[in-house]
């Protein structure tokens, strides 16, 4: 029973990745008015009259954080559906029902942590920003 359920499972996530693709948001053929528009402002960034790019190194550096501290909001859902998974496949075993219990409050603590990190990292880089001009 408890193979057939994580072979129904892991099918079934095979299709969402395999079909999650198809509903992102990306373009179509492209029209000819659309490719002219598009090397037309080629042209004009590639002439510098176009658009005006900044990016310094702070943005980078922030780009970095935020990225990694999405990546650690992943982890912490990937860990409380595993001790809910855990959890309620424990038949009634006190140790697992235990050890589920203490993966999903670390998680939340985790988060707690993550959260606050990345409300630090806000308030830093607001703050230089605005030290900055």
């Amino acid at each position: 029973m408890c193979l057939k359920i994580k072979l129904n499972l892991k099918y079934l996530l095979v299709l969402f990745f395999l079909y999650l693709p198809s509903k992102c948001l990306a373009l179509g053929p492209l029209s000819s008015n659309v490719l002219a528009d598009i090397s037309v402002q080629d042209l004009a960034v590639s002439d510098g009259k176009g658009f005006v790019i900044t990016f310094g190194i702070g943005d980078a550096v922030n780009l970095i954080i935020k990225s990694f501290l999405s990546l650690l909001g992943i982890i912490f859902i990937i860990l409380v559906i595993t001790a809910g998974y855990n959890w309620m496949t424990a038949v009634g075993d006190e140790t697992k029902v235990e050890k589920a219990k203490k993966m999903i409050t670390r998680a939340v603590i985790g988060l707690i942590v993550i959260i606050s990190a990345y409300a630090i990292t806000a308030f830093v880089f607001k703050a230089l920003d605005g030290a900055v001009q």
